[in-house]
């Protein structure tokens, strides 16, 4: 296999890496303003802007690789996953982009303080700034240049952590530099290049195959002959696993794929950390220009994160099969199969491209990353507790001090992030760890907003608890694999429990309702928050909900937003996951299927765009 890129191809490359680095020079100077410019770019920014600017920072290079993973490994159906997480991201439209807008913070954790009163509320602000800021976003910045290394091994023939120090330079230049403006701008432009080349990719494939038939009749022929080379089954090509025969409390049912399935959409959607919408994603709702744009800007987010870009990735990932049914003489296991099909079927010009598009994305999610981890560090950590604005002279030498500090704070992750993904080989296997970390805390997030009697002990008791729960598993794991005399590789193995290997779905229904009976205990053992405290939250976002203990004698400013929520939810649910299996269906020709969703997906959106964006758009 020719692995030479073309002298077209290091062109391409070439241009876009000085096309970022000009970026970053021209915002320089404006995001050293203030920390609000730095990381919120003036809360300024438009719907399509801030939309598209989510879209591209969760698409990084391992995307593609982990969608990869999942489809060898599993079929389409174990892409709900993370398909399940749209039931929680129509909450953030519908509900917490608007609330997100009334709060005015920098971020998310400086809400605990508004929510929250007193030294719990102190300790959780630091606390979570710490547990995200640092060990969440080493882990989650671990994959990112792990998959990075995994495209560039393969696709440049060099060392793969000489070529990521490489790109690892080059985004954090680019991040010091510019800041959030340089992040949104550069999003746009990457978000095209990384949808057209993932398209792109996905045609020029199943071309190679002799079309889409072929591709369909190949797999099939494969089937028979899964275990060993070919990983296929008969679940490789479905949506939804199929129902074992064994009954509700048998063994084999909760091993069954159908159990993975049914605990993603009952579960993992409402549990995790970011119900309410999850860090980044709250950093660029607050940087909308007012609650109109924020949750325009979440919508079009959901609508493409979950419909528009995944269907290309899963076809590169069952061309893969077919062109590589063994990949066991690859250090990187199932995720090499999308590079190893870049270098067979791409030519020159659009190699260059698509090794662009591989690290458009990664530098995307990459500056995110380094710049809301580095504005917990400093909004959070080191201006809330070790050096406030008030003790500084004037206001604008304090935000030029703490544009500083940010900037070395950011190298200091970047490197600390590089050597966390040396000891990480399985992608998929790390966002099952991220999820397990924040399981426990989800319906915490959603009811701080809307139920007076939610206290700071009630959040930090139900992360604590999903956190030990999820470190315990991982020791367990890592003990089983020394004795079994297997080198410990960070995500490499599943803890077994009584025989059984405990996998994500079994994870989240032990932490889970352990976690809600703590917090519940907790919350019901210690006192309120301050009455003071909490009517001053209440008169900034006005959530509705239960407090009218609180509410009886404020008067009411703003409109509810859970007003209409449950009918704008389902048409939210009928809008995208009727879109995303549209297409699915429609690339696999079943055609009156995809007509009949299509027509679902546009009936939701009609109920949306009547009933509450022109509301908005009048209001």
């Amino acid at each position: 296999m020719d692995s030479a890129l073309h002298s077209i191809d290091w062109t391409i490359i070439a241009a876009y890496i000085l096309f970022s680095l000009g970026v970053g020079i021209y915002f320089a100077k404006r995001a050293s303003r203030s920390t609000e410019e730095y990381f919120l770019s003036g809360r300024s920014l438009p719907w399509w802007v801030v939309g598209t600017s989510m879209v591209a920072t969760t698409f990084a290079a391992d995307t593609p690789l982990a969608i990869t993973e999942f489809i060898r490994g599993s079929g389409i159906w174990q892409n709900w996953f993370w398909w399940n997480q749209l039931l929680a991201g129509l909450l953030a439209v519908f509900l917490f982009s608007r609330l997100w807008r009334r709060a005015r913070v920098l971020t998310d954790n400086e809400l605990l303080e508004l929510r929250y009163s007193g030294k719990p509320a102190a300790f959780l602000r630091g606390f979570k700034a710490a547990y995200f800021g640092i060990l969440y976003n080493f882990i989650v910045m671990g994959w990112v240049i792990n998959a990075m290394a995994s495209v560039a091994a393969v696709m440049l023939n060099i060392d793969r952590w000489t070529a990521v120090w490489i790109c690892v330079a080059i985004a954090l230049l680019y991040a010091l530099l510019s800041g959030f403006w340089g992040v949104v701008v550069t999003d746009l432009v990457q978000f095209g290049i990384a949808m057209f080349g993932s398209i792109a990719l996905a045609i020029i494939a199943v071309n190679a195959m002799g079309g889409m038939d072929n591709l369909l009749a190949s797999l099939n022929e494969m089937i028979p002959a899964a275990g060993n080379a070919a990983p296929v089954t008969t679940d490789t090509l479905k949506f939804i696993p199929p129902a074992p025969n064994a009954g509700l409390f048998s063994l084999e049912f909760w091993n069954s794929p159908f159990s993975k399935f049914i605990v993603f959409l009952t579960i993992m959607w409402w549990s995790r950390d970011n119900a309410d919408g999850g860090g980044y994603i709250i950093q660029r709702m607050s940087s909308a220009k007012n609650e109109k744009h924020a949750l325009l800007a979440t919508l079009w987010y959901n609508l493409t994160h979950y419909a528009f870009r995944v269907w290309p990735w899963i076809i590169v990932a069952l061309v893969s099969i077919v062109l590589f049914p063994d990949v066991t003489q690859w250090e990187l296991g199932d995720k090499v199969g999308y590079p190893l099909v870049m270098q067979k079927v791409l030519g020159p010009g659009i190699k260059g491209l698509l090794v662009v598009s591989f690290l458009a994305a990664f530098m995307s999610t990459i500056d995110t990353h380094l710049n809301w981890g580095a504005s917990y560090l400093i909004n959070d950590i080191y201006k809330r507790f070790f050096k406030p604005e008030n003790s500084f002279n004037n206001s604008g030498k304090a935000q030029r001090h703490y544009v500083f500090v940010s900037r070395i704070l950011t190298v200091l992750l970047m490197i600390c992030s590089a050597f966390v993904a040396v000891k990480m080989q399985s992608i998929g296997k790390a966002w099952e760890f991220i999820f397990a970390m924040g399981a426990g805390i989800g319906l915490v997030l959603i009811l701080r907003w809307f139920w007076w009697r939610i206290n700071a002990w009630t959040e930090i008791s139900a992360l604590i608890t999903s956190i030990l729960i999820t470190l315990s598993l991982e020791i367990i794991a890592g003990i089983q694999t020394v004795n079994a005399g297997i080198t410990y590789t960070l995500f490499g193995r599943a803890p077994v429990i009584l025989g059984i290997e405990l996998q994500m779905h079994h994870k989240l229904i032990i932490i889970v309702p352990i976690a809600i009976l703590v917090w519940l205990t907790t919350t019901f053992i210690t006192k309120p928050e301050k009455e003071a405290t909490l009517k001053e939250f209440y008169k900034r976002v006005q959530p509705g909900g239960w407090w009218k203990p609180i509410s009886e004698n404020i008067t009411t400013t703003q409109t509810s937003v859970i007003k209409g929520f449950a009918m704008n939810w389902l048409a939210g649910i009928a809008l995208i996951y009727g879109a995303t299996f549209a297409i699915g269906n429609l690339v696999f020709k079943n055609w009156i299927s995809g007509i009949l969703l299509i027509i679902l997906s546009l009936s939701g959106f009609t109920w949306i765009w009547f009933k509450t964006i022109k509301n908005l758009e009048s209001n």
